[in-house]
């Protein structure tokens, strides 16, 4: 299983997402996709679930929650748009975690990639795949391909979209 993860597109979808996620079995988007059109063109690219960020209008937040907790082979993964970082949570996001905490969680929001192991919630894996979108501080456009083999995590790549 192959899952795609972006956050933060502001309603701009960057020309090399069709090639770094049309082999993916799942895309998930961590909010602020910014427009209708952003999220028709990555589920015309293949299964899609996504959360709504604080820019996105009635819309995207009409189409798509506001959290996500599901499983995939055996793997529970939350989602939310603004969840922080470990050691430094959104407001109630680390007691939430700990009453139930999933394998992988997934927000978006700071624009800054990072991809960390969080021992004190059972080495839950914490991913912020960064910004894909043109709006933001950050200099590089970037989303992140997780793996998972068999419900274990196995790899996860993080995609430079403008070196392509």
């Amino acid at each position: 299983m192959l899952i795609g993860i972006v956050s933060d597109t502001h309603g701009y979808f960057h020309p090399a997402l069709p090639a770094y996620l049309g082999d993916v079995d799942l895309i998930l988007h961590a909010g602020d996709i910014g427009t209708a059109e952003v999220l028709d063109q990555l589920e015309a690219i293949g299964p899609t679930r996504a959360v709504w960020g604080n820019v996105d209008g009635s819309e995207i937040r009409r189409r798509v929650p506001e959290e996500q907790f599901f499983e995939v082979d055996g793997i529970s993964i939350r989602m939310i748009h603004i969840g922080g970082r470990p050691g430094r949570w959104a407001p109630g996001i680390l007691n939430s975690l700990k009453a139930r905490t999933p394998d992988v969680f997934i927000c978006g929001h700071s624009h800054i990639l990072r991809i960390d192991r969080v021992p004190s919630l059972g080495q839950m894996l914490f991913i912020n795949p960064g910004a894909a979108g043109k709006q933001g501080l950050h200099r590089v456009k970037t989303c992140v391909r997780l793996e998972i083999e068999n419900g274990q995590l196995k790899q996860a790549e993080v995609v430079h979209l403008d070196e392509t």
